[in-house]
Order: structure tokens, then C-alpha cells, then sequence
């Protein structure tokens, strides 16, 4: 790797900076490192297997492609992108210093970020879509090809732009340890500490608190329509409507979507909510003095939270295509409801 002759060089003693995934106090210890490997690249395979799998079911049932289903691919497409980065994790913790260059610096937990902000966003767009089709009386509306390459566009736009900062301050910084020597780390490098602040609270509220608001309001609404639909069903014989008054139905397709959602949304508020502490944790020893956060430490996290991107896409298949599994498992067809939770099933 060529390195910047500029290249800034810190003294352990006086280190304020981050290492991320280079452990600097522990670079002799094999056996962990191994383990890390093993751990990690088991988590990487299960989970390009499931979402290529997953996104060959959803492509494979849908003959038409529904706006719900474009979306779908495009949350396993983000997983995909986000699992990408294990490569180059294991190889920072074998070489322990960065050898990957600045590029990679540069774009290596943006990547991360990113595709996290993406995912979030798309899950948001898929309870407002789902919304959307309820109160139009649609299970499945045809694919409006300019609205949905819109919704996409939209959300790639701006999970790339709000992680700008994380591909602008990543830079690789020359450290020196005792008995060690000089050696290289892909750090974070902010121009001032309020900047840094200012970056932190925007970003989670505009990529993580704000899909999550739309999120309980869409499923809110969801919810709110059914309870109507089932108290509806239950007097409709007694109180026929009158009036002419609008009646939204809530098939079964579309509560068993809402629950497949719903389980995803917790997945990944559970498994992505660490990574956020941790993060917090990082840029508070700038502030409330030495506090003990290992790169290790950091590793497992990242490990956890990479974990979700091989459950969503077994959650979304276990849950959407139960009798498909069925069949593919026993050999057998096994016929599906087709009577809605309130009235005529919708298909």
C-alpha cells in the first residue's frame, strides 16, 4: 500500500482515535482470530444463500411484479451489499494494520451505513405501500414501473447522501505502539467535534427515527382497518351498511404480509440498536474521558448486526412461502385459504 508521506502520526499514549476492526493490543492472539473468521464467514454464506434464495422465491411465485415485491428485492439487495464488507473485515484482523488502502477506507463503513439506511428506508416505503393498497381495495396493484424505479431511486439517493460524511472523514493514520512499532489504522477523523454531533443526532433521526414514526403509523393504521373489518363482519348480517360508506377489507394475504413486516422491523430494531450504542460509545470518549471499547468488542457487535441480513431474508421465506416449503420439504400439495379476514378473498 502506498502511503501518504502527510500521513498523521499518533502516539499510543495520546491516542484519541478510534481503531475500528484493527486490534492493536491483542494482534498475536491466533486462536481468537479464528474464531472471529470462522464466525463471520459462516454468517456471510448463510446469508448470500438466503437472499439469493429468498429473492429467487419472491421472483418465482410473483407472476406479476407487485410494488411490494420490487421493494422486497431491493431490502435483499441492500443485505447484500451490507454482508460485502466481511472480506475485507477478516482481512484487517489477520493483518491487524490497514493494508487495503485509502479507497477502501473511504468507503468501507460507508458501505456499512449505507445499506443499513436503506433498509430501514425500504421497510418504511413498504408499510406506506401497504397502506396505500388496502385503502385502494388492491392486494396486488400492477407494477407502476415510474413510481416504483422512483421510490428506489429515492431511497439509494438518500442513504447515500445523509452517509457522505463517513466516506469524507475515514481516512488510514500511522500509530505507533510500544514494542509494536508503527502501524497502520482506517480511522474516523471528524474536522471538528460539533460537526461530529451535529452528523450523529441528524443522521439517526433522519435515517432511523423518522422510517420508524412511519412505520408505527402505517402498521397503526393497518391494524386500526382490521379491528373496523373484523367488527364489521361480525354485524354485517344484523346492520347492513347503508349510506353508501367506503368499506376497506383486509384479506388474509395482507394481514399475513403485515406480519411477516412487522417480525422483520423487530429483527432489525433488536440487531441493529447495538451497533448504535456502541457507536455512541465511541464518539463519547472524546467527551466523558477514557472509556473501555475494544476493537473486539466493536468486531462482535458488527457480527450481531450483520446477522440480520441472513435472518430477514429466512423470516421473509419461512413466513410468505410456508406451503411452497412445505411442498419442496414433503412432496405434497397443500391448498391454500382463499377466505379473507373480512370479506371476499382479494388474490
Amino acid at each position: 500500500m502506498d502511503i501518504d508521506p502527510h500521513t498523521h502520526l499518533v502516539h499510543l499514549q495520546n491516542f484519541t482515535y478510534f481503531s475500528f476492526f484493527s486490534e492493536l493490543h491483542h494482534s498475536d492472539d491466533v486462536v481468537n482470530t479464528i474464531v472471529e473468521t470462522l464466525v463471520i464467514s459462516a454468517v456471510f454464506l448463510i446469508s448470500v444463500a438466503a437472499n439469493a434464495g429468498a429473492a429467487a422465491l419472491v421472483t418465482w411465485e410473483r407472476r406479476l411484479l407487485a410494488n411490494k415485491t420490487i421493494l422486497t428485492l431491493n431490502l435483499f439487495v441492500a443485505d447484500l451489499l451490507f454482508v460485502s464488507t466481511v472480506p475485507l473485515i477478516v482481512a484487517v484482523r489477520w493483518t491487524v494494520s490497514w493494508t487495503l488502502g485509502y479507497t477502501t477506507c473511504h468507503t468501507m463503513l460507508y458501505v456499512f451505513c449505507m445499506s443499513g439506511c436503506v433498509t430501514i428506508t425500504t421497510l418504511a416505503c413498504i408499510s406506506v405501500e401497504r397502506v396505500q393498497a388496502i385503502l385502494q381495495l388492491q392486494t396486488v396493484p400492477t407494477l407502476n414501473t415510474k413510481m416504483v424505479s422512483a421510490t428506489i431511486f429515492f431511497i439509494w439517493a438518500f442513504s447515500a447522501l445523509t452517509s457522505i460524511p463517513l466516506s469524507l472523514f475515514f481516512t488510514v493514520m500511522k500509530v505507533h505502539i510500544p514494542g509494536q512499532g508503527h502501524v497502520h489504522i482506517c480511522t474516523l477523523i471528524w474536522p471538528n467535534t460539533s460537526g461530529e454531533i451535529v452528523w450523529s443526532v441528524a443522521f439517526s433521526a433522519l435515517c432511523f427515527l423518522l422510517p420508524g414514526i412511519i412505520i408505527m403509523i402505517s402498521y397503526s393504521k393497518i391494524l386500526q382497518i382490521a379491528k373496523s373489518c373484523r367488527q364489521r363482519f361480525r354485524t354485517r348480517d344484523s346492520q347492513p351498511n347503508v349510506g353508501g360508506s367506503v368499506e376497506y377489507n383486509v384479506s388474509r394475504q395482507d394481514m399475513k404480509l403485515f406480519r411477516t413486516l412487522v417480525v422483520l422491523v423487530l429483527s432489525f430494531l433488536i440487531m441493529w440498536s447495538p451497533v448504535f450504542i456502541i457507536t455512541f460509545l465511541i464518539l463519547a470518549r472524546n467527551f466523558v474521558g477514557y472509556l473501555n471499547i475494544s476493537s473486539t468488542m466493536f468486531f462482535w457487535v458488527v457480527t450481531f448486526t450483520l446477522g440480520n441480513s441472513a435472518l430477514n431474508p429466512i423470516l421473509y421465506s419461512v413466513c410468505q412461502f410456508k406451503n411452497l416449503w412445505r411442498r419442496l420439504c414433503y412432496g405434497s400439495t397443500v391448498v391454500p385459504l382463499t377466505k379473507g379476514t373480512c370479506g371476499p378473498a382479494r388474490t
